[in-house]
């Protein structure tokens, strides 16, 4: 592509064309927002995180993508279900049981098909989205971005000016790099090895493209059983980083070290062919210290990543993009596009994601559904809204005592994401994706 096919300058540039950069410049678009996307890469890409939630539902309805969804080969998803050391399966958590509306059924998604599924459907809502064009630097004059720097493979730079820069870059983090914003949290500190099998086992019925979290048998870690179309399942586990990799073997034997300890694991995927290597990635839990500035806006993993436990990292995008263009839109009507105006949303997003987090900490911290619902049999409804990505009300609460009750006596509470070390006190982290040799094959 020549750069001089683009114009010198544009109501809203985004850099990054995943799920959240395709969100907000899709929802600014259909605002009448002139709107020009610049992802670094060809899609489609391979990126990890395919199950969605049923919340990611009202802001695919919002992005007109519902019918596009209904029409895909993509696996249905009804419910999670988890499977605690010992092996044994909690009852399914049954989305539809807990809110009998269309939004209860979801997807598990092959992310270059659906990233690029998206992108499109931005380009169809008048989005100028360019693949294969990196943004090198973000343009200031006084502290407020007033445009980028790109450069086209194979070609010459050139600046393009905008009235707001919305950072969708990542967990490469441009804006977030730059200002040293990176806050790594203070307990999730992770690392994860997974495949994908052709041929494993799966269930049937609404059952068929259930996500499985399964306990390691040491409690250590856990694994992802995630079912997806082509007869594929990803597979991979997650525990602490120095569990798994300090002083173990290479990524293959590690994750079959794993695999012989999780026995559910290890029978599902017996009778299947591995069809791919082994992909890893570490330090991939963190936020930044603020989400705007005038100007400017971080939103997806350019801002933060929780865990994939409960799959909550799509959901997290989509939503943060979705917020993040609402107030563009109003800023860019009333002429204010402070710190202030466009991040107005960030601190009830952080507030989502806390009570995310607070789950997911439960649940390294040995908290047990079936235990939970046992003793509060009351509130298994409220604990599969968590689940399902209803964040954003303080409705949920509840759960919380009740779920303290249960903690044995003198627990500490968790320390707050915000505890965490910053980047410049933490030289030795770095988020890395590791890709097994040789192509990665479709349908992955």
């Amino acid at each position: 592509m020549e750069t001089n096919t683009i114009p010198s300058e544009t109501d809203v540039i985004v850099i990054g064309g995943g799920p959240a950069g395709s969100t907000c410049s899709t929802l600014l678009a259909q605002q009448g927002v002139r709107v020009q996307l610049f992802e670094r890469e060809h899609f489609p890409r391979f990126h990890i995180g395919e199950s969605l939630i049923p919340e990611t539902y009202w802001v695919l309805e919002r992005l007109n993508m519902l019918p596009k969804m209904q029409k895909s080969h993509f696996v249905k998803k009804y419910s999670v279900q988890f499977v605690n050391a010992a092996g044994k399966l909690s009852a399914p958590f049954y989305f539809w049981d807990n809110k009998p509306h269309e939004c209860s059924q979801t997807w598990q998604v092959v992310r270059g098909e659906f990233d690029k599924m998206m992108l499109e459907n931005a380009r169809e809502h008048g989005v100028e989205a360019h693949e294969g064009i990196r943004v090198v630097d973000v343009l200031f004059e006084d502290n407020r971005a007033f445009g980028v720097t790109i450069h086209v493979e194979g070609g010459a730079r050139r600046d393009v000016l905008a009235k707001v820069v919305v950072d969708a870059s990542g967990q490469n983090g441009l804006l977030q790099n730059r200002f040293r914003l990176r806050v790594w949290d203070p307990l999730l500190n992770k690392g994860a090895i997974w495949t994908y099998w052709k041929g494993a086992y799966r269930d049937t019925g609404r059952d068929e493209g259930a996500t499985m979290v399964l306990q390691t048998v040491n409690k250590k870690g856990w694994f992802w059983y995630i079912p997806l179309h082509n007869d594929i399942v990803s597979v991979g586990v997650v525990a602490p980083f120095d569990y798994l990799f300090k002083n173990r073997g290479d990524r293959e034997q590690t994750y079959n070290e794993e695999v012989d300890r999780c026995a559910v694991v290890k029978e599902r995927v017996s009778n299947a062919t591995r069809a791919t290597g082994y992909f890893a990635t570490k330090d991939y839990s963190y936020r930044a210290k603020q989400v705007s500035g005038d100007g400017w806006v971080l939103i997806g993993d350019a801002f933060g990543f929780l865990d994939p436990l409960y799959s909550s990292g799509v959901l997290l995008a989509l939503r943060s993009g979705e917020m993040a263009a609402d107030a563009i839109v109003e800023g860019l009507a009333t002429n204010d596009l402070s710190a202030a105006q466009i991040g107005k949303w960030g601190p009830g997003f952080n507030e989502g994601v806390d009570r995310m987090r607070r789950l997911v900490c439960e649940y390294y911290d040995g908290f047990s559904f079936g235990n939970f619902v046992r003793h509060f049999p009351d509130l298994k409804n409220t604990v599969t809204d968590l689940l399902i990505g209803d964040l954003f009300t303080d409705r949920v609460d509840k759960v919380w005592g009740p779920m303290e009750s249960l903690h044995p006596s003198g627990k500490k509470a968790f320390p707050q994401w915000n505890d965490g070390t910053p980047q410049d006190l933490a030289v030795e982290k770095a988020n890395e994706l590791f890709l097994p040799d040789g192509p990665i094959p479709d349908g992955v």
